[in-house]
């Protein structure tokens, strides 16, 4: 075998390691992802942070594109020494009171319950938190806040190094 037909094999191999766009999205496909709905909170504007506005009444986020938030290499996102899956995410209080608590749980398998980091300081409208989910798949997200509630569904991925 000459020297570049080895250098085409080995590059050949590389790209076909790499999983694409439709690779990835099927990974857990029967996850119902929630979808935006176009509520957006309060002074806010629909091409705030990309967008994706999820709400109502009280209290909004914004959603990962297609409902998947990917962890890996160049991805969204931090993967932790234990494992588990650490992102920003911003919330809005309306006219909701008491501080906010988000609470997770995976839907599709047994699972540690999602963690949530949720700082002080941001005012009494804006709340930057951090989901921390322990495994990658389908989860069930809920933010509260005094009466207000707000849940949604996202599909959680998880890439290796090599992707």
């Amino acid at each position: 075998m000459s020297r570049w037909t080895l250098v085409a094999f080995i590059a050949m191999s590389s790209l076909l390691s790499v999983p694409s766009t439709a690779d990835v999205s099927s990974k857990f496909q029967s996850c119902p992802v929630t979808k935006p709905n176009g509520k957006i909170a309060p002074g806010q504007t629909r091409e705030t942070m990309g967008g994706q506005w999820y709400g109502k009444r009280d209290i909004w986020t914004l959603l990962w594109p297609d409902g998947t938030v990917t962890f890996g290499p160049g991805r969204a996102g931090t993967v932790e020494a234990d494992g588990s899956m650490n992102i920003k995410s911003p919330w809005w209080k309306g006219r909701a009171t008491g501080h906010l608590s988000i609470t997770g749980r995976r839907l599709d398998a047994p699972a540690p319950p999602l963690r949530a980091s949720i700082p002080d300081g941001y005012g009494p409208q804006f709340q930057a938190t951090a989901l921390i989910f322990p495994t990658e798949g389908c989860w069930e997200v809920t933010g509260k806040a005094g009466e207000a509630s707000l849940t949604f569904i996202t599909r959680v991925i998880k890439l290796d190094a090599k992707n």
